[in-house]
């Protein structure tokens, strides 16, 4: 890892096929791709948000720390999604797996290809609980408050129902 490796935290759900073993691949390939030193949350079921008539997913937060640019970074998440079958459908609907880039230290991107960070992290419990269980004080560098304050904050009532005995490193 060089000198100018940064930290990052990904999001990763889904909710066809085996979802469980879908995490456990697209962590061993996101490490394949440049992301060092990963610690990974619990796992979730989590009920869908958006279109509701959908299976549960299954959610976790990844955070570590990659060399990579913000757009290198997240054309390697965009690959590891199309190699493990992702097939496109519409907004809010099924995934065999989705990988989103939830901070990427305190930088901020927004242009045509690429929101950091995540647009809709705030709103999300299962994005923020996964990722208070293994960054609970890394800030948010537009709202400037911490993941925990934002998942205490966070009016999301959606159910996300921690997989006992999968998860975590």
């Amino acid at each position: 890892m060089s000198s100018a490796a940064t930290p990052v935290v990904l999001a990763l759900g889904a909710n066809l096929g085996d979802r469980i073993a879908m995490m456990h691949r697209a962590v061993a390939r996101l490490a394949d791709a440049g992301v060092e030193h990963m610690v990974c949350s619990p796992m979730y079921e989590t009920e869908p948000v958006g279109y509701t008539e959908q299976p549960a997913f299954v959610n976790m937060a990844v955070a570590g720390q990659t060399s990579l640019t913000p757009h290198q970074l997240a054309s390697a998440c965009r690959s590891i999604e199309q190699a493990l079958g992702r097939t496109p459908r519409a907004k809010w609907h099924e995934r065999e797996i989705d990988i989103d880039i939830v901070l990427y230290g305190h930088h901020v991107v927004h242009d045509d290809a690429l929101d950091i960070p995540h647009p809709r992290m705030q709103d999300r419990r299962f994005v923020l609980q996964p990722c208070a269980d293994i960054v609970p004080d890394m800030m948010h560098p537009l709202l400037q408050r911490r993941v925990n304050e934002l998942l205490t904050a966070c009016s999301d009532t959606a159910g996300v129902r921690r997989i006992e005995g999968i998860g975590g490193s």
